[in-house]
């Protein structure tokens, strides 16, 4: 866990960690919550399926989450922490009772949000379920009620981690999902020893079914957020009601006003593609789970670093020192595509065995984890674009602007309504996960380009040259260890018997061999080629290797 600092500004300073000791203080716990969180989505596609019951309940899940964003949540990951940095060193107090106006504002405004989500439930669905689609507009309802009292507590987790973040603290924030997911696992072994189904002929709130997997998700949620009290206790910081006027309450307000803004574009292409994924059954599920599977490379190694950064750059933006922003975006970028590259290229060469490993069994069975791997497949490209899009945005929003980021961010959701509607008109209803996924992905190529031109103009020289020669350093070490990770694959298959692989436990025990195979091969080679091309932000883990194999 990270070490707590204390609410001064010279020694928040003195005990502020570097972003490789912060970035790996928090990788660890990240894996571990990626991993937990990978292995209730595998439950639950296990458990209820990849069709209509498995895209509704996700669909009345994906609702805490976007309401809390439209409502709070952007505005705390996004403004926050910049502003808390400046009361640390503005107030006498270290920003405590920013800090204490941050909470009781922000509680109070989850706290009416959720009582009107809830009471909206039948309209929400509305808004998010295609009519025409195979999900169960009044199942969605149903989870909805149960779930919606989950958005005050990802509010209070976003509330409370903004906080311990601007103090130094990383480590808790990033273990508390790991609860949620415990949490969630156990309620989907539940929900699986219950006898019979959930009854849709009518839907009754007092179904067991439907009580375990709703309430229980709300409790994980819940958890999340109770744990992160102690934390925050534990720094000094002191909570006081403060719902009157600060003085910083009209600065809040203008950036405020942008980040919502931000927000409710998102909120508005999350409607079109949910809209447009529920109208082919198994079509919303292969989208979320292929999203997740991407996500685990930039949850251990993106967010990390994004989170270790924040915090310099707006200290950096405070005292007015362009050239520093500079270095951190250049870092950042560098070491984005460095570290994700070759897990995309991992997940373009094996995304359906990714697919099938994980999700082949159950109630969802071969294809539709085949489903899922396709749309990993296909869209995997998006990873590195979406890491820089978002450390890109992260920099206006440190020199507080949050205009642009939206006017980024409005470009970015034209760009991918576009193309949802385009695939919508031209894909086979079973390819509309694929179709959604490379939206996405393609929407965050654009938002790169589109952020790194816009910062040009703002600061000047990027070195936006050097980025692109690591970029296509990668692209070539990536490539090259995964070709030679699939041949050995090939070896290997038939070594075993499995290229013919026919049965449903054949293909999924050929699948779990490629991925072992190729994970194993490929990831070490291509960090490998990237240190024998002399990547200099490789040297750290070269001069690790090395003085460990001198010690020996």
């Amino acid at each position: 866990m990270s070490e707590t600092a204390t609410t001064t500004e010279p020694e928040q300073q003195k005990q502020a960690p570097s972003v490789a000791k912060a970035s790996g203080s928090m990788a660890i716990a990240t894996i571990v919550s990626r991993v937990t969180g990978l292995l209730s989505k595998v439950l639950l596609v296990a458990v209820l399926g990849a069709g209509w019951l498995s895209d509704s309940y996700q669909a009345a899940s994906t609702l805490p989450t976007m309401i809390n964003e439209l409502l709070l949540g952007g505005i705390l990951t996004s403004v926050a922490i910049p502003l808390l940095v400046r009361a640390e060193k503005e107030d006498g107090d270290g920003g405590e009772s920013y800090a204490q106006w941050l909470i009781s504002m922000g509680t109070a405004i989850l706290g009416v949000g959720t009582i009107i989500a809830v009471a909206c439930a039948p309209l929400l669905t509305d808004l998010f379920i295609s009519d025409t689609g195979d999900a169960k507009p009044e199942v969605v309802t149903a989870f909805a009620y149960l779930i919606l009292p989950g958005i005050v507590f990802y509010g209070l987790t976003a509330l409370i981690s903004a906080v311990l973040n601007a103090r130094h603290v990383f480590g808790l924030p990033t273990w508390a999902p790991v609860l949620n997911n415990v949490v969630v696992i156990g309620v989907l072994a539940a929900y699986a020893l219950l006898p019979g189904d959930l009854t849709i002929n009518p839907v009754r709130m007092t179904d067991t079914h439907l009580l375990v997997l709703g309430l229980g998700t709300a409790l994980g949620v819940a958890v999340q957020a109770a744990v992160l009290i102690p934390a925050l206790k534990k720094t000094g910081f002191r909570f006081k009601w403060r719902l009157g006027w600060d003085s910083r309450l009209s600065e809040f307000g203008g950036l405020a006003f942008w980040v919502l803004l931000y927000v409710a574009l998102g909120f508005a292409s999350m409607t079109v593609l949910t809209n447009a994924a529920t109208e082919a059954g198994g079509a919303l599920t292969a989208f979320n789970f292929q999203w997740l599977i991407a996500q685990v490379p930039y949850g251990v190694l993106g967010v990390s670093l994004l989170t270790a950064l924040m915090p310099r750059m707006s200290r950096s933006a405070a005292h007015g020192d362009n050239d520093q922003i500079v270095r951190d975006l250049l870092f950042g970028n560098r070491m984005s595509t460095i570290l994700l590259m070759p897990f995309s290229a991992l997940m373009t060469v094996s995304g359906v065995a990714i697919g099938i490993a994980a999700f082949g069994f159950g109630r969802s069975g071969v294809e539709g984890g085949t489903g899922i791997g396709i749309a990993l497949a296909m869209s995997a490209f998006g990873l590195v674009p979406y890491a820089i899009t978002l450390l890109q945005l992260r920099v206006f929003y440190a020199m507080k602007d949050a205009r642009t980021p939206t006017l980024i961010q409005a470009l970015i959701v034209a760009v991918r309504i576009g193309l949802i509607y385009f695939f919508v008109a031209v894909a086979k209803p079973e390819q509309l996960g694929v179709g959604m996924s490379l939206a996405m992905s393609l929407s965050f190529v654009f938002g790169a380009v589109v952020g790194q031109v816009w910062l040009r103009i703002r600061l000047g020289r990027l070195r936006t040259g050097f980025t692109i020669w690591t970029v296509c350093l990668t692209v070539v070490a990536s490539s090259l260890a995964f070709a030679v990770a699939t041949g050995a694959n090939w070896l290997v298959q038939h070594g075993l018997g499995l290229s013919d692989a026919s049965t449903k436990t054949e293909v999924v025990v050929a699948s779990w061999v490629e991925v072992i195979v190729v994970t194993l091969i490929g990831l070490p080679l291509a960090f490998g080629l990237l240190a024998a091309f002399r990547v200099p932000e490789m040297k750290p883990a070269i001069d690790k290797i090395n003085q460990l194999v001198r010690r020996r």
